[in-house]
């Protein structure tokens, strides 16, 4: 069956049937927050905005860790060759990011004027690029060690 999601979802069986189960687990918790979220807002007087943003952050997050923690991202990586020339584009991928997205800064948004602007900027980049590095090193150590196990 073919619906507008299947254009989202991987081409591999296993991995759309895997997905559609974090999709299906995150939809039920993002449900349960948001009952919560009407509750405590008699307690706490939550604005519609900020329930908003937490509720689609649960969602994104809780379906981010399940894929990267599950181990399904990196299918043909079983030898150790294979997993440190992975490692390696990783690592390339993370570094070319950083040069982009401060050249992107720097021609889009400004140019820094003062060292508070500069350390703002620089650690915006160094925060995103190590969330990028360490959730790719995790999901490649997972996937690594399952696919060694079923060789």
């Amino acid at each position: 069956m073919k619906s507008w999601i299947s254009y989202l979802l991987p081409n591999d069986e296993y991995k759309e049937k895997r997905m559609l189960y974090f999709l299906s687990e995150g939809a039920v918790i993002l449900f349960f927050s948001l009952i919560i979220m009407i509750i405590c807002n008699n307690l706490f007087n939550i604005s519609g905005e900020n329930a908003t943003l937490l509720s689609s952050a649960i969602f994104l997050f809780y379906v981010s860790g399940r894929y990267i923690l599950s181990g399904i991202e990196y299918t043909d990586i079983a030898t150790e060759h294979s997993y440190k020339k992975e490692l390696k584009s990783i690592f390339s991928r993370t570094c070319s990011f950083v040069v982009i997205y401060m050249l992107f800064y720097l021609f889009v948004v400004k140019i820094p004027s003062n060292l508070n602007e500069w350390i703002d900027a620089i650690g915006l980049l160094l925060s995103i690029s190590l969330v990028l590095f360490f959730t790719s090193y995790i999901s490649l150590k997972r996937s690594y060690n399952k696919n060694k196990e079923l060789l």
